[in-house]
């Protein structure tokens, strides 16, 4: 799995936002998939997550305090 670079950098919204969003998902990634899972991922939970968030597979909004 590669990292979405050119969505990345197409990105014009709020990085912060982006980035929060991807690092939670690829931990609840790590945590709820299974080892065989993982593995045919490559092991990339962080570039798993990244697509999902660019893709809007998984929705995400930043909740302030």
């Amino acid at each position: 799995m590669i990292f979405p670079l050119k969505e990345l950098i197409e990105y014009d919204k709020n990085m912060y936002e982006i980035t929060t969003a991807a690092t939670r998902r690829s931990y609840q990634l790590s945590v709820l998939l299974e080892k065989e899972e993982k593995e045919d991922y490559g092991g990339k939970m962080v570039a798993l997550a990244a697509q999902q968030v660019f893709t809007r597979e998984v929705e995400f909004r930043l909740e302030t305090a």
